[in-house]
């Protein structure tokens, strides 16, 4: 069995309380899960690996600053948003999926946790408002087709060293897929975790900048 231990193997920093509240998603996600199904049963039992490590794969390429802005688009039961949010406590996140009985999974997974950073709205990408530093997702959909959904969501200031854009969690040969974005840079996660599971995994940046019209 899985425990938290996993996390603690590549986040050895945490404080008491982050401790905490990734301990309580396990028995959390298997309540709700039994109410709606938002996670497959062979992967409940490997949450830590498969949702809530793959999720913090973005912050070993980006950490977040105090006071930036994150969306997660098709958050799905809240990844990678809630442990991302656990882990950058002073970074705000807004979740969106357009499945509402998820928002309500998410919803009742953070306030499980009291997670205070973090907002969770049944919507369509294309209908949230506001700017963000970056926009997060676990492979919604092709990548032509979630930059149609949120190009024009980045703030034009960046104040990472990233430039701000997608962190886009993904799997497999993505050469076909990529191709009409040359700015992108790969990130293989089996260069932070060393786990089976991340054999073919990547983190994709994308950078965005807005243009008017376009």
């Amino acid at each position: 069995m899985i425990t938290v231990d996993i996390i603690l193997k590549y986040f050895p920093d945490l404080t008491e309380t982050q401790i905490a509240q990734f301990t309580q998603l396990e028995n959390l996600y298997k309540e709700w899960n039994a109410q709606i199904n938002v996670i497959s049963r062979k992967d409940i039992d490997e949450l830590y690996i498969r949702h809530i490590l793959h999720s913090l794969g973005i912050a070993k390429v980006q950490t977040f600053n105090p006071g930036s802005k994150i969306l997660d688009v098709g958050t799905g039961g809240g990844f990678p948003g809630i442990p991302l949010a656990i882990l950058f406590p002073q970074t705000e996140f807004l979740l969106v999926d357009s499945i509402g009985k998820k928002i309500k999974v998410v919803n009742g997974v953070a306030q499980g946790i009291g997670l205070s950073n973090l907002k969770a709205e049944h919507m369509r990408a294309e209908k949230v408002k506001g700017e963000f530093d970056f926009i997060v997702s676990r492979a919604v959909t092709a990548m032509p087709d979630f930059v149609k959904w949120v190009k024009t969501k980045c703030a034009k200031k960046s104040n990472h060293p990233l430039k701000n854009g997608i962190l886009y969690l993904k799997g497999g040969d993505l050469t076909e897929e990529l191709k009409d974005f040359p700015s992108c840079t790969l990130y293989d996660l089996p260069n932070y975790f060393e786990e089976a599971f991340f054999e073919t995994k990547k983190v994709v940046h994308l950078p965005l900048k807005f243009k008017p019209g376009k």
